[in-house]
Formats: structure tokens, C-alpha cells, sequence
């Protein structure tokens, strides 16, 4: 039985469409495959059975998505993974645990490029996910436009059971999909949910039988590729801004919390259970007494009413937006410092997205003309 939100159009049409023939762009072995029906781009994490995002399997989907957003045949984009157990289970736990706080920065600015790429792709991006979805395969599909998921499809934000939490921007982004509530639930327990809870929660578009998993996502990318490439890239930006316009700063709070954790004694012993497959012992509030100071939840009641009047004094000052009012002098600084860097980065970003999205579209734009009707 499929569940879907919306019709993926006409089905003889898109039928006869499915049987162009496809190509391959890359040897079997390789950890990300791609390959052509038509106008439509599919690609494969090859990393089984569980398709672990491994840094080379990161690089490769990074490649991808760059060089096929160049490409002005692509209409439209299916990212799936190999094989019948996972989409992705996840970023690579032996990759992480070891990291420190500066190390770990780095790997979620990795993370959370690759995410940025997918979601700001100027064609719509739908994941097909059958198996485990989890963390950062999780966050991998949150980036795409829409999720057809297979029946025995089964999604998570597990961080919090080795000691972080997401780092690709999962946080925000599945906040935005879901809302706040449900959000919490999902990020608070870390618990695995099916694809049918994922449908009635609002973050999968479509619910299908496994072995007709990838003919409904290349249907639904058809159906896109068919309406106005200019239009539907538009369209894309237009929601995105409307839904979440201060993303990236979002992302960039996400990233620091994350860092922060990899200073704890929780993480490295989440993440050596895990490997271990032990359960974790967790210290309770040791790394909570030792790392509170100076940190965003801060709020003792006997140092309130000071820290509050202090904050509010540095931000006056600045003249650099609001801030929560329970903050020191100090991180309040700080946090202005980090709020400047922060609107910075987003404006540079913003520009290097803008060039991209126009070079990606140039070949659909028809040629300037001058006053008296000639091509430019």
C-alpha cells in the first residue's frame, strides 16, 4: 500500500520514461555511484550493508551533487543507498570518537557543507530510503526536498546515546520539518521511529512498498524535472528563506555545541560503548559541574540579576542585536564576537551561493538583448 502526499503524475507517461536506458559514471567499487534515467540523476551510497558516511563516501556525495548541479541535463536528483539494509546508518563512530574539541569542529563543518550543498541545490533533491536512517544518514536525508521511504524504513537522531548530539544540522533542520515538540522527542531519546510514524510526524512525503522504493522516487523526480528549471529552482530558495531564513546561523550554534562535547568525559565513553557494544556508563552531572561555567545553559540563580544587567549593558553598547539575558559580561562578549563572525559568514556564504545558483542556471536563461533587439 503506498501513502503519499501528493499525486507523482501521469503513470503511463513516467512508466515509458523509466525505461530509458541507464548509465553508469563510476566503477562498482567505488564508494558513491552514479548513474542516468534521462534527465534525472541517481545516487548511490556504496558503502555495505550499513552505507557508513565515511569520509570518502562524504567526499564523494560532495563531488557529485557539484558536478551534476553543473550539469544542465540534470532536472532532478535521487540519492539513495545500496543494498536492503540502510539508506546510511549513520556518520563513522571510529572516525569521531577520538576526535577533540577542534578536530570535531571540523568534522561537522564536513557534515554540515555536504547538507549545505544538498539543500541549497538549485534542482530538487529527494532521498529513497529503505532500512536505517540514523544520525548522520538522518541528517542526510533532512537536507533533501522531499523523503520516499520503503516500508521497513526506520529513522533516528541517536546522538544523544553516545554523548553528543547531531552535528550536521539535524537539529535544526529536523526542528523546521516536524516542530519543536516532536523534535525534542526524537533528539531527547534517540529512539528509532518507522517510516510510518516518520509519515504521520510530516518528514517523509511518501511511504511505499521496498521493492518499489526507487521506481516512486524517480517518478516523483520526473514529475519536478518536467516544470520549468528556472521556475523550480526559485520555487526551491523561495520555501527554503521562507522557512528557516537564519539556517545557517543555526547551523553554526549546532556546530559549537557539538565541539563543546568532544571535551567530555560522555562522549569518549559513548562512543567507546558503542564500538564496544557495551552500554554506556555515563557520569551523570561530573561533566556538568566541570564544563557549566561560561557555557550557553549557565543560569545560577544567585549570579542572575547581575549577569543579566551586565549582558544587556555589553549588548547596548554593541548595538549588536538582543541576547538572552543570562549570561556574564564576558560571554556576553563572546557571544557578540561570535554573533558578528556569525552574520559575516552567512553574507559570504550567501554570496558564493548566489554565483553558484547562477552558474548552475545559466544555460536555462535566455540571452540579454540590447535597446534595439539584438543579442547581447
Amino acid at each position: 500500500m503506498v501513502r503519499a502526499r501528493g499525486s507523482v503524475g501521469d503513470g503511463s507517461k513516467l512508466k515509458s520514461q523509466r525505461r530509458l536506458a541507464l548509465s553508469m559514471s563510476a566503477a562498482p567499487s567505488d564508494p558513491v555511484l552514479v548513474r542516468r534515467v534521462g534527465n534525472i540523476a541517481v545516487v548511490t551510497i556504496n558503502n555495505p550493508p550499513f552505507n557508513v558516511l565515511t569520509t570518502p563516501v562524504v567526499d564523494g556525495l560532495a563531488g557529485a551533487v557539484v558536478e551534476l548541479t553543473r550539469d544542465a541535463t540534470v532536472r532532478a536528483i535521487v540519492i539513495t543507498g545500496s543494498g536492503d539494509k540502510a539508506f546510511s546508518s549513520g556518520a563513522n563512530v571510529k572516525e569521531m570518537a577520538s576526535l577533540g574539541p577542534e578536530e570535531a569542529a571540523r568534522y561537522s563543518s564536513k557534515g554540515q557543507a555536504l547538507t549545505n550543498l544538498i539543500e541549497r541545490a538549485p534542482v530538487p533533491v529527494i532521498a529513497a530510503v529503505r532500512g536505517y536512517c540514523l544520525g548522520g544518514g538522518c541528517e542526510l536525508s533532512l537536507s533533501c526536498d522531499f523523503i520516499v521511504a520503503a516500508e521497513d524504513a526506520q529513522f533516528a537522531q541517536p546522538e544523544i546515546n553516545i554523548g553528543v548530539i547531531p552535528g550536521w544540522g539535524g537539529s535544526r533542520r529536523l526542528t523546521r520539518a516536524i516542530g519543536v515538540a516532536r523534535a525534542r522527542h526524537w533528539i531527547f531519546t534517540g529512539q528509532k521511529f518507522s517510516a510510518a510514524h516518520a509519515y504521520a510526524d510530516g518528514l517523509v512525503h511518501s511511504v511505499v512498498p521496498p521493492k518499489k522504493l526507487l521506481e516512486e522516487a524517480i517518478g516523483l523526480a520526473q514529475q519536478l524535472a518536467s516544470k520549468g528549471a528556472l521556475a523550480m529552482a526559485a520555487a526551491k530558495y523561495a520555501v527554503n528563506q521562507a522557512s528557516d531564513a537564519t539556517r545557517l546561523l543555526g547551523l553554526e550554534y549546532e556546530r559549537d555545541l557539538w565541539q563543546i562535547l568532544f571535551s567530555s568525559h560522555d562522549q569518549k565513553e559513548g562512543m567507546g560503548a558503542f564500538l564496544d557494544k557495551r552500554p554506556a556508563q555515563f557520569t551523570d552531572r561530573v561533566d556538568w559541574d566541570r564544563m557549566r561555567r561560561g557555557q550557553p545553559w549557565k543560569n545560577s540563580t544567585d549570579a542572575f540579576d547581575e549577569a543579566s544587567r551586565e549582558a544587556q549593558l555589553v549588548v547596548r553598547d554593541k548595538g549588536q542585536g538582543v541576547l538572552s539575558t543570562g549570561y556574564s559580561a564576558e560571554g556576553a562578549e563572546l557571544l557578540n564576537q561570535m554573533l558578528t563572525l556569525s552574520v559575516e559568514s552567512f553574507n559570504t556564504y550567501q554570496k558564493l551561493v548566489e554565483e553558484t545558483w547562477r552558474a548552475a542556471l545559466a544555460p536555462y536563461l535566455l540571452p540579454a538583448r540590447n535597446r534595439n533587439g539584438t543579442r547581447a
